[in-house]
């Protein structure tokens, strides 16, 4: 799912499962002075449903996009901020959680202790990279910088600053035990496209990356930065045509590369292993499931053939770099932002220091923050109230299993078991991380930073080996975002996401449903998309499909696809279809059910009309302002280029494939969105 954050009112589930009748007063829920009547609702939904917002709204200047998603996330992030100051007004025990919070804050805000700082707590890093003498202590320094990651989203293409990064979750044909999963990194830019194509603005976003290498060298007193940042590019250059695409990359069938430990020296010669798999820490692993197998023996020869001073070159800089912003004085702070800000995403100001600090105190003490959210915010009835949301939807999905006409018996009977058994967690976990044992100065905001960084990797590698724990999230409650894991089985809806405007108590139920429950129906459906259908109802690697079914499943998809590479979001730059066909799967089907769910929500009688709209219009413009978003033409591009998600715009537009929009707004053949019924997608 995409970025979204907040958290839910208490009369959610009520709102959700209304009659449909409605107070005298109360609103549609849908901004009616944001629709652009002058724009036919078959041409562009998108324009229609948002036209004068789009006219009117200014992106802030610290952000490379605005749109809903942003208005939910600047609420959440003021609830953060108020809890963390709260968190540091002294009274905070030693080795509690408020204190830890407090002492994190406090050592990121102080700006003149990092100045005087400098790069001397860089320095016992930077002098262990100087020392390395051979490609030994090189493997062993490579493995050292080993990281796990811990987003599910994007765990498929960790484009990382280190050559490798770790993945810990269930193995795909045993669920039984976590398995230690390696994949690709190594690079400085966000995709491996910034490196190998050639158009205009990827030529000129190179040459700046260039610059600002040098250029952080240089701030660092490197010697012949020059030199070294064209050595660095050019390695990182050679690390990206190593790398698989994001469409190879999600393919899952070629993911499922078990090695033994002891193989990797036969599959991918060039790094000493022995050394490498000792400095990580998991010289006592059996198995890993190696991502993108061909990458890493590329990797690995590009250890070997390449030289000694380049590979400690791209050390000195990824380990400067990666602490760049805010963690290092002002001088490197710019530096970076001037290139992953300006040039990258088009933003033109640097975000204030205090939003800074909360989001760097969320991701490294994220349920710490997380346990104050949700006692402040969160109430337990609202968890109950989403609870019983969320299983109204499931039922609405396994019932329209039933109607599915193309679907043989058995296949359904496969689907039903898995909706059935799919494990949903709404608001926040029920064991949370302890961070007993994590040191956390008042005084050294980098050393924070590191240490938090390599206890996730602990305890993520404590894992290995161990039963899995279904139960396990994967996010904070006051992360903007929600998440489907389909080795799981299970979906995350953090307590922020559950919050005005994507659900309004004082709202009735078909926007409700066109927005929160759209968003709810999406995370369900990814457990059907192209990716989540490769897993039973255990999450295990499995084909469970006939192959009629199966072939039928297909065939819509690429339908789909086709669909969405006509879409240009800039000029000559149009989506792929295939690396975003997972999410727009999961928009068509997601949407669908919201509406068979809000329809059943009605028990029988009519929506009634408010301000002129009818609950189908309601529904469906709800959707499409959920999906509002402006956002910058260097951020577009970024996302184009390397995301899942196609850009909101987009995704708005998905309302073509069902028939019920066709009856609500009454588009035409030979208008842009119109579809012959034949040609809609239908997938669940």
């Amino acid at each position: 799912m995409a970025t979204i954050h907040r958290i839910l009112a208490a009369s959610i589930a009520c709102g959700l499962a209304s009659t449909g009748a409605l107070a005298a007063g109360q609103p549609s829920g849908i901004d009616l002075k944001g629709i652009d009547r002058s724009v036919q609702p078959g041409d562009d939904f998108d324009g229609y449903a948002n036209g004068n917002w789009k006219k009117t709204v200014v992106i802030p200047a610290d952000r490379a996009s605005t749109g809903v998603f942003l208005e939910v996330f600047q609420k959440a992030e003021k609830r953060n901020a108020d809890l963390i100051k709260a968190a540091g007004d002294g009274k905070a025990a030693a080795g509690s959680n408020e204190r830890l919070i407090a002492d994190y804050y406090k050592a990121y805000m102080d700006e003149a202790a990092i100045e005087k700082a400098g790069l001397k707590p860089l320095e016992p890093a930077l002098a262990r990279i100087d020392a390395i003498k051979d490609k030994t202590e090189l493997s062993a320094a490579l493995g050292a910088q080993l990281r796990a990651d811990v987003d599910p989203i994007n765990a498929t293409n960790l484009d990382t600053e280190h050559l490798l990064g770790l993945f810990v979750a269930q193995g795909l044909e045993d669920p039984s035990k976590n398995m230690p999963y390696l994949l690709q990194g190594g690079l400085g830019m966000p995709n491996r496209d910034y490196y190998l194509k050639n158009d205009k603005d990827m030529v000129e976003t190179r040459e700046k990356y260039a610059a600002y290498v040098q250029a952080l060298l240089a701030q660092a007193g490197t010697s012949d930065a020059a030199g070294k940042a064209k050595a660095i590019v050019g390695l990182e250059t050679k690390i990206a045509q190593a790398q698989l695409s994001i469409v190879e990359s999600e393919d899952i069938h070629k993911a499922n590369n078990p090695w033994p430990r002891t193989s990797f020296a036969s599959k991918a010669p060039g790094i000493d292993w022995n050394a490498w798999f000792k400095a990580a820490g998991l010289d006592d692993q059996p198995t890993f499931i190696v991502w993108q197998p061909a990458t890493v023996t590329k990797f690995a020869a590009l250890v070997a053939s390449e030289p000694l001073d380049t590979w400690k070159a791209w050390l000195r800089f990824h380990t400067i770099n990666e602490n760049a912003s805010g963690l290092l004085p002002k001088t490197y702070d710019d530096l970076a932002f001037g290139f992953y800000g300006k040039t990258l995403s088009g933003t033109p100001k640097q975000r204030d220091r205090w939003k800074r600090g909360v989001s760097r105190v969320n991701t490294d003490l994220g349920d710490a923050v997380g346990q104050i959210y949700v006692k402040e915010y969160f109430p337990a009835s609202s968890r109950a109230e989403v609870q019983d949301m969320v299983k109204n939807i499931l039922k609405a999905f396994d019932a329209r299993v039933d109607t599915i006409e193309w679907m043989s018996a058995a296949t359904k009977q496969k689907a039903k078991a898995k909706i059935a058994t799919i494990k949903v967690g709404v608001g926040y976990p029920d064991t949370w991380r302890d961070y007993a044992k994590l040191e956390v100065r008042p005084d050294d905001a980098l050393g924070n930073h590191a240490r938090a960084e390599l206890a996730e990797y602990h305890h993520q590698v404590a894992k290995l080996g161990k039963p899995v724990d279904r139960d396990e999230w994967w996010m904070t409650p006051q992360t903007v975002n929600a998440v489907n894991l389909p080795l799981q089985n299970a979906l995350n809806f953090p307590a922020a996401i559950l919050e005005a405007p994507f659900f309004d108590p004082k709202a009735d139920a078909a926007s409700n449903y066109g927005s929160i429950g759209a968003v709810i129906g999406h995370e369900i459906s990814h457990s059907f998309d192209n990716t989540g259908a490769e897993f039973d109802a255990q999450g295990r690697l499995a084909n469970w499909w006939t192959a009629a079914d199966e072939k039928h499943f297909k065939e819509a998809g690429q339908r789909l696809v086709e669909q969405f590479n006509q879409y240009e979001p800039l000029p000559g730059l149009h989506i792929n279809g295939q690396q975003t066909l997972g999410e727009n799967i999961a928009d068509v089907s997601g949407l669908a059910i919201a509406y068979a769910a809000y329809k059943e929500s009605l028990g029988g009688k009519p929506a009634p009309v408010i301000d002129g709209l009818t609950g189908d219009q309601r529904f469906f413009l709800a959707f499409a302002q959920s999906w509002r978003t402006k956002t910058r033409d260097a951020a577009l591009r970024q996302q184009v280029i390397g995301d899942g998600h196609a850009p909101g715009e987009f995704r708005a537009q998905t309302v073509r494939n069902l028939d019920p929009w066709y009856d609500a707004f009454q588009p035409k053949p030979g208008q842009k969105l119109y579809l012959d019924p034949k040609q809609r997608v239908r997938i669940w």
